[in-house]
């Protein structure tokens, strides 16, 4: 016997809801996957420089941790690793349009939007990619962290914590690069795009340099900073007394700052096929 489906209750499923939305979630994420493999130099490339910036900005500024006032510990290279992992997470997820880019060029963005793929799934599975390579990457950096010296009392649990920061915020700013490489259509208004928002946020954060020790304004921007909120949970995670009431409330802003982002990225779509 046949079993019906209604049409408008399926309408009205959320998409997250429906056994399609797994299916092609997995798919597309393993496409993005089998494409990386590929091109091995490209995950390479996006290790070194944090790497280089690990131990360079490790060695020039130890004495750091001298200066009255930082309250970022005696070791100036525990206190950077989770900065520059987060960092790592902010570059790398701001050039995640590029692949949406690459298909609307190849033609494979539109045979996607006239098939039965699911938007949502085609958001998340960037989304789940980004988060999957900075896992990786963010394992490899804090084992070059570890060989330098550092030592985080924040155990396994911390470091789990640390990572799941990471991959919360790759997966926002991926959101808002897919919906900017959606709307832009435009490769160097990507890059333009991507290099206005990084580059700022970077800065005005405790990532390289403890606040306190900054202009009270930084201080002040940083608090509101979705960067420094994965800096801050990160780092508290990996102390030895973390402040669980900071590193749970960092947390819940980059988890509702991901699902708004991924809800409008998911949305560019339709604007996207309406300007087509």
């Amino acid at each position: 016997m046949t079993t019906l489906t209604n049409p408008a209750r399926v309408a009205a499923e959320p998409a997250y809801a429906r056994p399609s939305f797994f299916r092609h979630t997995a798919y597309l994420t393993l496409r993005q996957l089998r494409a990386a493999m590929r091109v091995p130099a490209f995950i390479v490339m996006n290790v070194v420089q944090p790497l280089i910036w690990l131990l360079l900005f490790g060695q020039l500024f130890t004495s750091v941790v001298d200066i009255p006032g930082f309250t970022g510990g005696d070791n100036y290279l525990e206190f950077l690793t989770p900065g520059i992992v987060m960092m790592m997470a902010l570059f790398g997820s701001a050039w995640a349009g590029t692949s949406y880019i690459q298909d609307m060029d190849r033609g494979v963005m539109d045979r996607f939007l006239t098939s039965p793929t699911s938007r949502g799934a085609m958001m998340v599975s960037t989304l789940v990619y980004q988060a999957l390579l900075t896992l990786v990457q963010s394992l490899i950096v804090l084992g070059v962290a570890w060989l330098g010296g550092a030592r985080f009392d924040g155990g396994i649990g911390g470091i789990l914590i640390m990572l799941l920061a990471a991959m919360l915020l790759t997966a926002s700013f991926s959101a808002l690069s897919n919906a900017a490489a959606l709307l832009a259509r435009n490769q160097n208004v990507l890059i333009g795009i991507s290099q206005l928002i990084t580059i700022p946020l970077m800065f005005l954060s405790s990532a390289l340099m403890d606040t306190s020790l900054s202009a009270d304004w930084v201080a002040e921007v940083a608090r509101f900073n979705p960067f420094e909120w994965a800096v801050v949970a990160g780092r508290e995670a990996l102390g030895a007394d973390p402040d669980w009431a900071s590193v749970w409330g960092h947390l819940g802003l980059l988890a509702v700052f991901t699902a708004v982002l991924a809800w409008v990225a998911t949305r560019a779509f339709r604007v996207y096929q309406r300007s087509a």
